[in-house]
């Protein structure tokens, strides 16, 4: 089945319906008539068989199906007709996501190869809308298949697929016409790309997730909550939409929900209310004064106790945005009278401060998936803090017992208004404890011409993003 992004909504696709009973028994009814590549049926011997997999080969385990990352690990999979059950050792409705996006595996090809993780299938087969043509290393041809499921749907006769371009050859190419859409960066697309030839060329960044502040929890000053507020309500999140993504991206909400898209998660209390921090140097200045970060004989505050406050904000060296971003939060900063300095490290030097903890703040991502308990709740969850060869979500070491238990409990609901409360738990957090600070949304690029094909999402028709392929393909029609 295929989520929406966005609006979290459930098309239905090789499976036609799900149902859970409780959060621990999953169970998927299969779609009759659809053929692999090779025109052999699909079944629900294939779904079960491409769970399974995991389970004698972990690396293959892409959903965490056989491991105890959020949920609980299946006990075994189970065919009946056409459906096809999850039976799980405990609460696993955290899993959900993740099941559904499994990508199915022929049984008849794959269950005679010895070593799977090793194996380089060079006659690949699928269920999809299109069968290999060619591939020579970097240009990969679909051609059509009459006999797809869902045919009539499906208008291109050929997809193209090329190996990845930089920003300059992508943006020659895409003005050339040698492009019909691409899914990467180039800088500033409205004037770069839109502007040349406005009724061809568009560009639609869906959000994805959501940029944070991220503090170091464990250290003062950022360890005091009235710290973290006073600084998150001086930050010019429009300045940054500006400057870090040409004013496409815009400023996201303090819930880490991605809103409007997003808006039947937000608690009942919070519907009207405005979740993007406004930008107030005079209030921040006013809590940090309250706070006890008085303003020293050298113009800059010093921590409570009088002595020196130094910020050092570690950004990855190269990462154009983010130095962007970096700059606009270390002048605000010292707008604030906080003495801020950028240092400019390798990503991988970042990665080793992230696992060691040896960083003042930083910047990260908040991923904006539709299991809150993966995305807001790995962030939280105690679980989730780096450990000293691991960089996981919860980089700001939040650690909170409180947290972790609503984090649990969303993890195995499958109960909507239950899921709802719990969400709203995590809200109020980052709303009053600002764990880290939501400053712009992160994009989800979807660049395209519509000279050849029309029927793309879009800000007015946002249907899909781009990783769902395969549901914008249904959408595609010839533009002459």
């Amino acid at each position: 089945m295929i989520r929406n992004s966005l609006n979290c909504e459930i098309t239905p696709w090789l499976a036609t319906e799900y149902k859970w009973e409780g959060a621990t028994k999953l169970t998927f009814t299969i779609r009759d008539g659809v053929k692999w590549s090779d025109g052999r049926p699909f079944t629900a011997e294939d779904v079960k068989f491409s769970l399974d997999i995991g389970k004698k080969f972990p690396a293959l385990d892409t959903a965490g199906v056989w491991n105890d990352t959020f949920g609980m690990r299946a006990t075994d999979v189970v065919v009946a007709g056409n459906q096809v059950t999850v039976n799980f050792s405990g609460n696993a409705a955290a899993k959900f996501d993740s099941i559904i996006g499994v990508k199915m595996l022929p049984k008849h090809v794959w269950e005679e190869i010895p070593d799977p993780v090793k194996y380089i299938d060079k006659v690949p087969m699928g269920t999809g809308p299109f069968k290999l043509g060619s591939y020579n290393g970097r240009k990969l041809v679909l051609e059509r298949r009459p006999d797809y499921w869902q045919a009539d749907k499906i208008k291109l006769e050929k997809l193209i697929l090329e190996g990845n371009y930089d920003a300059t050859q992508a943006a020659l190419k895409l003005n050339a016409g040698g492009l019909d859409a691409y899914w990467g960066e180039i800088p500033n697309p409205q004037k770069s790309f839109a502007d040349r030839n406005p009724s061809v060329n568009h560009f639609w960044y869906a959000p994805a997730g959501t940029t944070v502040l991220t503090p170091n929890l464990t250290k003062p000053p950022f360890s005091d909550v009235k710290f973290r507020e006073a600084y998150s309500q001086g930050i010019n999140k429009d300045e940054l939409s500006v400057k870090a993504t040409y004013g496409v991206m815009k400023p996201a909400s303090q819930t880490g929900l991605k809103l409007p898209y997003a808006k039947d998660l937000m608690p009942e209390q919070l519907a009207q209310t405005e979740t993007v921090l406004p930008y107030d140097v005079t209030k921040a200045e006013q809590l940090l004064d309250a706070a006890g970060y008085k303003v020293g004989a050298d113009g800059m505050r010093t921590n409570p106790n009088g002595t020196p406050l130094l910020i050092k904000f570690t950004v990855q060296a190269g990462w154009i945005d983010y130095e962007s971003t970096a700059d606009v939060i270390v002048r605000n900063l010292k707008a604030m009278k906080l003495d801020a300095r950028t240092v400019k490290s390798s990503p991988e030097s970042v990665d080793s401060q992230k696992k060691s903890g040896g960083f003042d703040m930083v910047l990260e991502y908040l991923h904006g998936g539709c299991e809150v308990a993966r995305n807001i709740g790995s962030k939280l969850a105690s679980d989730q803090i780096p450990t000293k060869t691991t960089v996981k979500s919860n980089v700001q070491r939040w650690n909170d017992p409180a947290t972790d238990a609503t984090v649990a409990a969303l993890s195995g609901s499958v109960d909507e208004a239950e899921q709802k409360k719990l969400v709203g738990d995590l809200i109020n957090t980052m709303m009053t404890q600002y764990p880290v600070t939501s400053l712009v949304y992160a994009p989800a690029r979807m660049i395209y011409r519509t000279d050849k094909a029309v029927g793309w999402p879009s800000e007015e028709d946002p249907y899909a993003t781009n990783s769902d392929m395969l549901v914008i393909m249904t959408h595609l029609k010839s533009a002459k």
